[in-house]
């Protein structure tokens, strides 16, 4: 009898070891799954935000690199030829006649390397454009005020520069804008009337038609300006500084008038190295004009409103 006691209770003691370690079977490929899902769902999501860093970093660029040169893709430009006569019987009434129009343009700002580059810009004698986003801090302040007081053109790049927050829909566009340009007005009092997006009107994160936005900024009296010059600096890192010269010069030497992308970030060392280079040498290549963009300005423009 007790034998058979002791039996039973070795069996019910194997069974409890067979479920247990059925239990764990089964529960263990689950956690692993679960755990799995979980991992998945980060990459994926973590994914998602690289591949939008990086379209958006591309459409920034809108660049092609060619024997160590940046040209600009091929896009089709705004008609220029009623402002090109224009322009041209004005320069002879004003018995001017200029081979060359330069307008450089500086993206990001306001940054630690501002005042380098106005400083450079004051002592060639040259006015330019900056497409500022929205800053509140006091240097910051001072530096758009800075802009405005040299004789600059204050232009709007969005005030986040946030492209799922600027690009998410019309109305977070609208905001955007909105904000930015009442900013700079409190701050400099100016109305700032010229836009360039970020990463250009032909860029591809948009989750609203661009055409949309292009008729909206005409629609308020604003005009968007791209760029037909890359300087390539909107590349990660720090371009090198020779590169960025030749990419300016060799892109201003192809045409008549010149809008130049560069970047005013505080990172972006050598496109102040280059700077004094590229204004030198461009001078070198006839009689040539650096102009801040203004209302006489062509826009180059990648799209155009339907």
């Amino acid at each position: 009898m007790d034998e058979a006691i002791a039996r039973r209770k070795r069996i019910n003691r194997l069974k409890k070891m067979i479920l247990g370690m059925v239990g764990v079977a089964i529960l263990v490929p689950i956690m692993i799954c679960v755990i799995l899902a979980v991992k998945l769902t980060e990459q994926k999501h973590q994914t998602a935000q690289l591949q939008l860093q990086l379209a958006a970093k591309e459409a920034e660029v809108q660049t092609e690199e060619v024997t160590g040169v940046f040209t600009t893709a091929h896009v089709e430009e705004s008609p220029r030829e009623q402002v090109e006569i224009q322009e041209t019987e004005q320069e002879e009434a004003e018995g001017i006649a200029y081979d060359k129009r330069i307008y450089l343009t500086f993206d990001d700002g306001p940054s630690s390397n501002t005042d380098a580059i106005l400083d450079i810009l004051k002592q060639y004698d040259v006015k330019a454009t900056f497409f500022v986003v929205g800053k509140t801090d006091e240097q910051s302040v001072a530096l758009y005020q800075r802009i405005v007081e040299e004789g600059h053109t204050l232009g709007m790049h969005s005030y986040s520069h946030k492209y799922d927050e600027v690009y998410a829909s019309k109305e977070s566009f609208i905001q955007d804008l909105t904000k930015l340009q009442e900013h700079l007005y409190d701050v400099t009092g100016v109305w700032p009337r010229y836009y360039r997006f970020p990463g250009g009107s032909s860029n591809t994160v948009s989750r609203v038609k661009m055409q949309e936005l292009i008729a909206y900024l005409y629609e308020n009296d604003i005009t968007y300006y791209d760029w037909n010059v890359a300087s390539g600096d909107a590349v990660p890192g720090q371009l090198p500084k020779d590169t960025i010269v030749n990419n300016c010069l060799g892109g201003i030497q192809a045409q008549a008038d010149s809008v130049v992308l560069l970047h005013d970030v505080g990172e972006k060392d050598t496109t102040v190295a280059a700077l004094p280079e590229i204004i030198s040498k461009a001078r070198m290549q006839g009689n040539v004009c650096f102009l801040p963009i203004s209302d006489d300005t062509l826009p180059i423009q990648h799209l155009t409103a339907e």
